[in-house]
């Protein structure tokens, strides 16, 4: 089923957010604000789009308000008490507390004020309220069989909270205003890792990326300071709750250090009614909050007091806290008519101006007129600063919370629209998530993810678990019915729950690839099972597929120029020459070669207990040879044994063994050794127990099982009585070899010669071995034995 996104405000604009979604078959509105910028029919949503018969309640399933500020909340008593919905809405405690003190002071300031035509009235106010059911935070509540929701701390201002919403099998998270960095009375957004098909975000400021806040409180302190010293007045238009109490709580300190006497003036009623919620609200603020509270609560301040209208034109220095922000009416916007002709006075807007409102009137400059109104025109020659102190998180923190969310789409709202398309395209290419920006009244439509429920057994899981690289121990008990675990999952596996508890399997990656068989049973029930249990689940017999074939070993072609000097090594062991000793009889002259071609060497521990070192087998390759020089000591640390051939160069890959090498009855046998080795080749020699022994099946298997253990590693392959055995493979030596025409054809300086194997092996594995089979065959054809 699709998730439909409807923004009734708050689309590609600031102001009056209201957003409709549609998820698993449920209609949930996500604020109810006003716009401040306009005083028509276009400061208030379109809600003739839900109905256009008027029946909202029937259509809408819930509203749900994240914070109590105007452009979220202002248009709710409008559209339960005038346009008649009558359903459930939810708030957190500390928003259902102070909405009606900014409702009813918006209603004074539009009403009793300007004069304009009464919207709802105190008696609607209350009424609305009561409709109002308080949640807290990170509680689950449900409405009805198949939507619940849950609330998490958005910092921003007192109570204000982000919202998931899950219908049936699909998800949605609703941010409203958040602040994603703590500041002196608020806590930084706090949310889990929900990975929801759609994120519905805010983006005041989405191409913003905020300085140091040091740096901003001391440019506000220092512009405030620097005004009064100097006689004037400061205006800082603010709304009553939020920014009003951070910048009283920053000045009251600043004067308290500095011992400053000049008045710090804040609008009385509202302003101070919300200061007494402050103190009650203790536990929604920050820790450092928390932690003065039983000495001192930060709320009582020293140097400010209410102020009077009586005041606006007294002489002498002072600043003044006024409501509301933008300086959109009321008290701030009667004050800065008697201020801003004055020089010596400083209007600060320390917050985002919606278009439309004074206050961004003043936002490009200082201009010497602005209109008021259609009939009012004010010169401004006072001072004007914008320093944001605003609430709402920046560019880097809507990035870093998509980034944490991890949802699957991402819809942007309440911004700008050209700083609304920067942000969208960053987050698309980015984070390659999917990402919206619709105006008003355009519908978004997501498909969601389409899980499955299915059952998936123990075995199954703790071998999926198993692949990822997090040691992690799934201490969740699991109710078993039977050999089956029954578990509702979907088909990533990213998420499992049983009926009553949800946990999240360890993630190493953003997918884990599974394994297994998807069966149906009589019920139609849909389990996933591990392949090994298969068989046994469906009553079927077990088939294992194995494979084999024979592979040939070649003498080494011996043309006169390869020969190697070989004297007495011991019977069974192999043993690679160290290449950095200087006491070898062979001297290794290697050509310049690239960084990237050096080779990362291995020590291994042999039989022995001598060091040995190994090298991978490497491709065939006549470059890069290497030149073998013969000193006063042969390979075996013999005396030297007289030879034509001073230099050996090894033209081809491979491994070559020497396996009848005749001792020298006068030198007792010592330390098994190998030959030299180059970088595209490697030779080997071999003698076996008695020098006059003939080769046999058994000594060959030894040689080439010592092979194997120094190119594939201790432990891989065994060496069983007649055979070589690793898992689920085995070789051994064909009986029928003899009989098979398997002669090679190898060119040299005389023309073509044809060779017979020495042996020729038989090499069984089974399926699941079929990568261990790859690497032995891989050294069985380059190995050739040196007769």
């Amino acid at each position: 089923m699709l998730i439909k996104c409807v923004p009734l405000g708050a689309g590609q604009d600031v102001g009056k957010s209201c957003v409709i979604v549609t998820i698993g078959g449920k209609n949930i509105m996500f604020d109810c604000g006003m716009h401040m910028g306009y005083q028509d029919e276009r400061r208030y949503p379109d809600f003739s789009f839900i109905s256009k018969s008027g029946d909202f309640t029937h259509v809408i399933d819930c509203v749900i308000v994240t914070h109590f500020h105007l452009d979220h909340i202002g248009a709710l008593p409008y559209f339960t008490e005038v346009c008649g919905y009558d359903g459930p809405i939810y708030m957190t405690y500390p928003t259902k507390a102070l909405a009606p003190l900014m409702l009813e002071d918006y209603r004074k300031v539009m009403v009793e004020r300007k004069g304009e035509q009464e919207q709802f009235s105190v008696l609607q106010i209350q009424k609305c309220m009561k409709k109002v059911t308080a949640v807290d935070l990170r509680q689950t509540i449900k409405v009805g069989a198949d939507l619940e929701f849950r609330a998490y701390y958005a910092g921003h201002v007192l109570g204000a909270a982000m919202f998931w919403v899950k219908a049936g099998d699909d998800t949605v998270v609703y941010t409203g205003d958040y602040n994603m960095t703590p500041d002196r009375h608020l806590g930084a957004a706090q949310i889990d890792r929900l990975e929801p098909d759609l994120l519905i975000t805010e983006s005041t400021y989405a191409t913003t990326v905020r300085d140091s806040k040091r740096a901003r409180e001391r440019e506000f302190l220092k512009a405030v300071h620097k005004c009064v010293a100097a006689g004037g007045k400061v205006l800082i238009p603010v709304f009553a709750l939020g920014r009003a109490q951070e910048l009283c709580i920053l000045l009251d300190e600043y004067w308290e250090r500095t011992n400053l006497d000049m008045p710090i003036y804040i609008s009385a009623g509202l302003t101070m009614q919300a200061n007494v919620y402050y103190k009650l609200l203790i536990s929604w603020t920050n820790q450092k909050v928390k932690d003065t509270y039983v000495t001192r609560n930060t709320f009582d301040f020293k140097h400010v007091i209410p102020f009077e209208r009586s005041k606006i034109d007294a002489p002498g220095p002072c600043v003044l806290f006024a409501t509301p922000g933008m300086l959109s009416g009321g008290l701030s916007l009667e004050v800065f008519k008697h201020w801003a002709p004055s020089e010596s006075n400083m209007i600060i807007l320390p917050g985002f101006c919606v278009a439309g409102t004074v206050g961004s009137k003043l936002m490009p400059g200082k201009p010497a007129k602005i209109d008021l109104d259609k009939r009012t025109t004010l010169d401004v020659r006072c001072q004007i600063q914008h320093l944001s102190f605003s609430a709402h998180t920046d560019a880097k923190g809507i990035l870093d919370l998509v980034r944490h969310v991890a949802p699957r789409n991402v819809v942007l709202v309440h911004g700008e629209k050209p700083k609304m398309a920067i942000l969208k395209k960053k987050i698309s290419s980015d984070l390659c998530i999917p990402c919206y920006d619709p105006a008003n009244l355009e519908t978004v439509e997501i498909t969601p993810r389409c899980p499955i429920k299915v059952g998936v057994s123990k075995q199954f899981l703790e071998s999926n678990l198993k692949k990822s690289e997090q040691e992690c121990i799934l201490d969740v008990p699991l109710e078993e019915e039977g050999s089956q675990t029954e578990i509702v999952a979907s088909l990533d596996l990213s998420q499992l729950q049983t009926e009553d508890r949800q946990f999240q399997l360890p993630r190493a990656r953003e997918d884990i690839l599974v394994n297994g068989f998807v069966i149906m049973e009589d019920s139609l029930r849909i389990k996933v099972i591990h392949p090994d249990e298969a068989s046994s689940v469906l009553g079927l017999t077990r088939h294992h597929m194995s494979f084999s074939c024979l592979c040939p070993i070649y003498p080494a072609h011996n043309d006169g120029k390869n020969d190697l000097p070989v004297r007495c090594p011991s019977p069974v062991d192999l043993n690679a020459a160290e290449d950095g000793r200087q006491e070898t009889l062979v001297g290794i002259k290697r050509q310049e070669e690239e960084p990237s071609k050096k080779r990362h060497r291995m020590d291994l521990q042999r039989n022995l207990s001598l060091d040995l070192e190994r090298e991978p087998v490497l491709e065939e390759s006549t470059e890069d040879a290497c030149e073998f020089e013969s000193s006063s000591r042969d390979f075996f640390n013999g005396p030297p044994q007289e030879t034509n051939h001073n230099t050996v160069r090894g033209l081809g890959g491979g491994i070559s063994l020497d396996i009848n090498a005749t001792p020298d009855p006068s030198t007792p046998a010592e330390s098994p050794s190998v030959g030299s080795r180059g970088q595209d080749m490697e030779f080997v020699s071999v003698w076996p127990a008695q020098s006059q022994q003939r080769l046999e099946p058994l000594s060959v298997l030894h040689v080439i099982f010592m092979c194997l253990v120094m190119q594939l590693g201790e432990g891989v392959v065994e060496e069983k009585h007649e055979c070589i055995q690793g898992r689920s493979i085995r070789i051994s030596v064909s009986p029928e070899g003899k009989n098979l025409d398997l002669e090679n054809v190898s060119h040299s300086n005389d023309g073509m010669t044809t060779t017979k194997p020495v042996v020729v092996l038989l090499c069984e594995w089974s399926s699941e071995a079929q990568i261990l089979a790859d690497r032995i065959l891989n050294v069985l054809t380059k190995l050739k034995l040196k007769l």
